[in-house]
């Protein structure tokens, strides 16, 4: 039943009659449309837990996840809670001392404690496998099954990410995905007379590429490359260059840092060499170009390729709509896959879920929690959501270019993503703490851009260094800062 009601004011005679039986078919109607999961209308109220909440967002997550839901299930009330109430942690988090293993053992609280929660949705897959381990989410394979739920429509690629690296299995659906691409400036390889970059390309020949389309001087230089439009940090761009090498940087059993190695020594020369001839630019280079608020290179026609998000393709069309400046309004540029290496090859991709729906395994109203899910994954959703989204839709028949664009869309799925290492997160767990050994690196990689030193002895420094201060970590673990906020996310960290 369609649940819709209609007035006409065409008809003025018998209007005493005719508002009698309006009324009492929009009360049948009313009932009818009060029925959701329970044929009988009886009231339910789903869980819904989240990572972070406070006054202040909870209508924004609302309308963001759940209205849609309850107001065409109007039997069910949705009640939302989280697993770190912002409004009381507000000064310890914003001061960087909320660490993943506090915010993980809420988490774990709100699905497994007195009155756990019936969904739980995440806004990344860092603690999704962890969660898994610990038994504290439903397998949806037998639900997916049963309700003939199609996944023949969803990436592959996407699929393989959301299965658990252990027992395979599917714990948690999105309707949404982002995705990564090399964006690039048609111009500016017209202007230098070379060919722009192409999908599936090798390291090597963009890193050529960029030195190639690099020219000019002072305010008026145009770069090759930038690993990220908000910032340059050369170790961060180290990591982000080497993660489908699976480079280590720590062995924790033996509580060593493992950087002096032919890998690490191969990443640093190469990035290195990019800032030293000055194909990336520098932190001072965007400080300097920021007009207004303004320091994007890429925007500005003064960067011939970038590394960037799905959420950039709308970056650039405000720009072209909105920007005076006549350069980022004839902006004329495209996205290519990421590059990769010889030794991992078709892999350097970065497929980033989020919103991720999962059931907790003790959830009183698994039933309601499942429909919930199908609900917000459902076709129709994916639809909506995928016009208003920043995000890509994870249903290949949704992928297209945002209206009146035209760009390669298929290049932000065209990788396999990094595959996570599982010591990675072990680390991160059992010893956050080690942050002051990452930080010893920045400072010799500076050192080796300034040719105060080689990349050899910065890296047998940083392993020195690192290693006698790591020793001192195991020995005193509480002496040293114990936050997240040295770590960048931890997304590139890989340890032995």
């Amino acid at each position: 039943m369609k649940c819709k009601m209609r007035t006409n004011n065409r008809f003025t005679v018998g209007r005493s009659v005719s508002l009698g039986i309006t009324l009492i078919l929009a009360t049948n109607v009313l009932v009818a449309c009060s029925r959701g999961v329970d044929d009988e209308g009886k009231r339910e109220v789903l869980r819904i837990g989240v990572l972070y909440n406070s006054k202040d967002n909870e209508s924004g997550i609302r309308q963001e996840l759940t209205d849609d839901y309850e107001l065409t299930h109007p039997n069910v009330d949705i009640e939302l809670t989280s697993a770190i109430n912002m409004d009381d942690e507000r000064i310890e988090s914003f001061s960087g001392n909320l660490d993943r293993p506090k915010l993980y053992e809420a988490l774990k609280q709100m699905l497994g404690g007195n009155n756990p929660v019936d969904v739980v949705i995440l806004d990344d897959a860092t603690y999704l496998h962890r969660l898994t381990q610990d038994n504290l989410l439903t397998p949806l394979d037998p639900l997916l099954q049963e309700d003939k739920f199609d996944l023949d429509d969803y990436l592959p690629k996407v699929v393989n990410g959301l299965r658990d690296t252990d027992d395979h299995s599917i714990y948690a659906l999105t309707p949404t995905f982002a995705g990564t691409a090399l964006y690039y400036n048609k111009r500016l390889f017209a202007d230098a007379g070379i060919a722009p970059p192409t999908d599936n390309m090798l390291w090597p020949d963009v890193l050529m590429l960029a030195k190639k389309a690099a020219a000019g001087e002072g305010k008026n230089r145009k770069f090759g490359l930038s690993f990220d439009r908000w910032g340059a940090n050369g170790l961060n761009d180290v990591l982000s260059y080497s993660a489908p090498l699976q480079v280590k940087m720590f062995d924790k059993q033996a509580w060593k840092m493992t950087v002096d190695t032919p890998q690490w020594n191969r990443a640093w020369n190469d990035i290195a060499a990019l800032y030293t001839d000055k194909t990336v630019p520098t932190q001072s280079d965007l400080n300097s170009s920021n007009d207004n608020g303004n320091s994007d290179l890429f925007l500005k026609g003064r960067l011939a390729m970038l590394i960037g998000g799905y959420d950039y393709i709308n970056t650039l069309a405000a720009a072209h709509t909105y920007s005076s400046d006549p350069v980022t309004k004839s902006l004329d540029w495209d996205v290519v896959s990421l590059p990769h290496f010889v030794e991992a090859p078709e892999i350097g991709g970065s497929v980033a879920l989020t919103n991720l729906m999962a059931i907790g395994a003790k959830a009183p109203n698994k039933k309601t929690a499942w429909d919930f899910i199908q609900y917000n994954n459902s076709e129709r959703m994916a639809k909506l959501k995928s016009r208003s989204s920043s995000n890509l839709p994870i249903r290949r028949s949704l992928l297209k270019p945002k209206d009146g664009m035209s760009y390669n869309i298929d290049a932000f799925f065209a990788l396999d993503p990094v595959p996570p290492l599982e010591e990675r997160q072990e680390l991160y767990w059992d010893t956050p703490n080690l942050s002051p050994a990452f930080k010893l690196g920045q400072p010799l990689f500076q050192d080796v851009i300034d040719g105060k030193t080689t990349v050899k002895d910065a890296l047998q420094t940083w392993q020195n260094k690192g290693n006698a201060l790591m020793q001192d970590i195991k020995r005193n673990p509480a002496a040293y800062d114990n936050s997240e906020s040295h770590w960048g996310g931890m997304g590139w960290l890989n340890v032995g």
